[in-house]
């Protein structure tokens, strides 16, 4: 009898639950700018609904405007996700959101030496911030508590040089072994001036240690190494870097011995016909790995059982300048953020949803393409984030 009162209170409790459940909400936070086009400038942070049985999936809940000349990038979250870092293009490279409190409001971190802000990385023991600055080739060094800069990381690039920084725009950081991994790329106005190397240095003080190539042709090849992503859990040490222009993917094992890592191309995408390949996932039991490429616009799924020979599961076509991805809860679904920069024939602005046990499109999101907006990335609100560090 007691069971059965039990079962019938667990019912009552359910069924007043239900229509709370049911209007539920997943959300992203997006950051958006008008496409070139518009007579009428925007730019902002939007709050949007990613759940399929929310009678607002795909609209807009909330929308933060920001200023025009910012050039919002991308959004990173510190190691607790209780700040949000805003990398820009434009003015004030670098600004944080306190996410534990609203309204959310834009605060700007003084780093005068940085330009054109693009990637950030955090230590694990969350003392420092590492932002990449692809105007100024230098990387900052800041307090992750404080967010006061604590040393600017530079080295030119010379005929002669065997160990430079050159518009860095791809990090990674491996606490295990005290080793940062940079990818120099190109200039950011005019896209001249691509380099073919990675850059190593030391996590905790910042010493630049070596540079290395990752192209196969000959020098200057221009391959435009653009991000640089550590596989979390291997052993040995791996990480994997995307060429943007060599359009090849490589990847990089630690020796322990020479404490320094080898580097090898593992996949070519010029062989499916894309271009432009960009960011790096993983699942979350490490055997997936997810790859956009920009041009014509695809999301690639790899197989990484065996992580020194991915092996190419699926190419699923999203939309022109498919760029950063983020995953449903269950990792039933990736929404696919398609736009690089506003460049001709990379900007399609839409969000593509794959469902990726099906390997097929379920649908596609125009909210901010119907009203003249891109989206320049996508990422999780803090709920719902799943920390790709694992």
């Amino acid at each position: 009898m007691k069971i059965t009162y039990l079962l019938k209170k667990s019912l009552i409790i359910l069924t007043f639950l239900y229509p709370m459940l049911a209007q539920a909400e997943i959300l992203a936070l997006v950051n958006y700018q008008s496409k070139p086009d518009q007579t009428l400038k925007r730019e902002g942070l939007a709050i949007i609904d990613l759940d399929f049985n929310s009678e607002n999936f795909g609209k807009i809940v909330k929308d933060i405007p920001l200023p025009t000349d910012l050039v919002a990038h991308h959004i990173f979250y510190n190691k607790d996700v209780t700040k949000a870092y805003v990398a820009s293009l434009g003015s004030n490279p670098l600004q944080v959101i306190d996410m534990t409190k609203q309204p959310y409001e834009l605060k700007t971190i003084s780093v005068p030496e940085c330009q054109v802000a693009e990637d950030l990385v955090f230590s694990g023991d969350k003392k420092r911030w590492y932002v990449t600055c692809m105007g100024s080739s230098n990387v900052i060094m800041g307090d992750a508590q404080t967010d006061k800069q604590i040393k600017v990381i530079a080295a030119a690039k010379t005929a002669t040089s065997k160990k430079f920084i050159s518009h860095p725009h791809g990090i990674g950081i491996n606490d295990e072994i005290n080793r940062i991994v940079i990818a120099n790329t190109v200039h950011p106005t005019d896209f001249s001036d691509a380099d073919e190397t990675v850059t190593i240095i030391t996590a905790r003080s910042g010493k630049i240690l070596s540079t290395h190539k990752m192209s196969e042709k000959a020098s200057p090849s221009g391959s435009a190494p653009v991000e640089a992503v550590f596989l979390p859990k291997s052993n040995p040490v791996r990480l994997y870097i995307n060429t943007m222009f060599g359009n090849t993917l490589w990847t990089g094992v630690w020796n322990s011995m020479s404490q320094n890592f080898s580097f090898s191309q593992v996949f070519d995408f010029n062989s499916l016909k894309q271009g432009v390949p960009l960011e790096i996932y993983f699942n979350h039991k490490l055997d997936k790995m997810y790859i956009t490429t920009a041009s014509p616009g695809y999301l690639n799924i790899f197989n990484i059982k065996n992580p020194a020979k991915p092996v190419l599961e699926k190419s699923i076509a999203t939309a022109e300048g498919s760029h950063h991805v983020v995953f449903s809860p269950d990792e039933r679904y990736a929404f696919v953020q398609n736009n690089l920069l506003n460049l001709p024939n990379m900007s399609d602005g839409s969000i593509t949803v794959v469902d990726l046990q099906k390997s097929t499109v379920k649908m596609t999101i125009d909210t901010f393409k119907n009203q003249g907006l891109t989206p320049n990335s996508i990422v999780m609100m803090p709920k719902w984030y799943h920390d790709n560090a694992h």
